[in-house]
């Protein structure tokens, strides 16, 4: 976790030659599209999310 503001926390992870951010909001559920946009900014497959 990077920063936290209001309702929605930012993270960030180095790729080695990048940093890649999501910005996720912390609510109890989150749409479906939603998870998979977030996943997509992180550069996560669903896989990898569930391994986590």
């Amino acid at each position: 976790m990077v920063s936290q503001k209001g309702s929605h926390v930012k993270f960030a992870r180095s790729d080695g030659s990048s940093i890649r951010t999501a910005i996720v909001p912390r609510h109890r559920e989150i749409a479906v599209g939603t998870l998979r946009s977030i996943l997509r900014q992180a550069g996560l497959t669903p896989d990898e999310f569930d391994d986590l």
